[in-house]
């Protein structure tokens, strides 16, 4: 049944995120006088028209992932065809520029809406990269938690692993003496050559543990760090939830970039997708744990791709939102369009590299399922 639920999720997911950006697109197109032809659900072959309403056809096709807008003339060759009344390149360049960025614009209401509902309904932790960032916004009151010290390695031949400290346990106190900074460890053990360690141990660090460790030059064998824990978020009002969300939407579109960079930069040197980098199968996972963790999760994780989807399209790359876009502000500046046969020819290059790039990464995603 998980499974099943799971598959579910997966196709709403997929088809939820399409379907609004290219909503945007229709939306934009409709208002710029253009004509929409076609707004399919799903993607191609046809399986049959739904109804049609102001000369847009609105079709059910057979693969049932996303969907997509057919505008009047945006695939013409002949300069009659494309400059045609209600065609795409008809309308103006302003026009045209709303119409291309109008499903990043969903994709991106989308991501922050759903995250602002996280933040207020459902108490979401905003992400954080370092403790810093998390003792500034638990001094702005935007999280509560606690700060231990954890034993991450405890290194072979040292006085720690001759006793049995374990690994990843929580450092309550030493020689009877609580600390919550790494530099209380140090400063306690200096000129000793045996302590007593107080450890927590287990999921939720609830069993405790003591021993007699022997130091060497006032050192124990241990590496350690500090770890956040009981991390929780206080009751926020719908305007603290969207600000919220806004900062969580640049933080999450600066790690796409970056993510974005490195699997080209990967990609240049090694000829393999770096690990973080996921496609339709890496999502179809993801999906499947956001399921079952709660309704919450799995709303976080529509964000977070709506978000990447917006980003991902924006970029000036040929057949991508982005790409088009370039192709029209290179008109706004030189008065004239680029050749036709040009433009066509580099969006189909770059639609071959985006299929090769994501049959690649999926390839990627396969191995890793062994």
């Amino acid at each position: 049944m998980t499974i099943l639920l799971s598959a579910v999720a997966f196709i709403l997911l997929l088809s939820v995120l399409v379907v609004i950006h290219e909503w945007g697109h229709f939306a934009a197109a409709r208002k710029a006088g253009v004509v929409v032809e076609e707004f399919g659900f799903g993607l191609p072959p046809k399986a049959r028209t739904l109804f049609k309403q102001k000369g847009t056809e609105f079709t059910l096709n057979w693969i049932p992932f996303g969907g997509f807008v057919r505008l009047k003339g945006e695939n013409a060759m002949t300069e009659k065809e494309r400059r045609a009344p209600g065609s795409f390149s008809s309308a103006s360049i302003p026009a045209r520029v709303c119409i291309l960025v109008a499903g990043v614009f969903m994709n991106f209401l989308l991501a922050v809406s759903l995250l602002t509902v996280g933040f207020s309904a459902g108490n979401w932790i905003p992400t954080y990269f370092t403790i810093d960032e998390m003792r500034a916004a638990q001094d702005g009151g935007v999280l509560q938690m606690q700060l231990g010290v954890v034993i991450d390695k405890v290194i072979s031949g040292g006085g720690a692993a001759k006793v049995g400290v374990p690994e990843k346990s929580l450092l309550i106190s030493v020689d009877g003496t609580p600390v919550q900074e790494t530099l209380d460890v140090q400063e306690i053990q200096a000129g000793k050559t045996l302590v007593t360690y107080v450890v927590k141990t287990g999921e939720g660090f609830i069993e405790e543990e003591t021993f007699r460790v022997t130091l060497d030059e006032g050192k124990s064998g241990v590496l350690i760090s500090l770890l956040p824990f009981d991390i929780s978020a206080p009751d926020r009002n719908v305007w603290e939830a969207f600000v919220l969300a806004l900062r969580e939407a640049k933080v999450m579109t600066k790690q796409t970039v970056i993510g974005i960079g490195q699997l080209f930069s990967s990609l240049a040197r090694t000829a393999k997708v770096p690990e973080g980098i996921t496609g339709l199968v890496g999502i179809a996972q993801l999906t499947h744990a956001s399921v079952q963790a709660g309704f919450m999760t799995y709303l976080r994780l529509v964000a977070l791709l709506s978000l990447s989807l917006a980003i991902l399209n924006i970029l000036p790359f040929p057949a991508l939102d982005g790409g088009r876009l370039l192709f029209v502000l290179i008109e706004g500046i030189t008065g004239r369009p680029v050749n036709r046969r040009l433009e066509v020819t580099v969006n189909m290059v770059g639609f071959i590299f985006l299929l090769a790039l994501i049959f690649l990464i999926t390839f990627y995603d396969v191995i890793r399922l062994f």
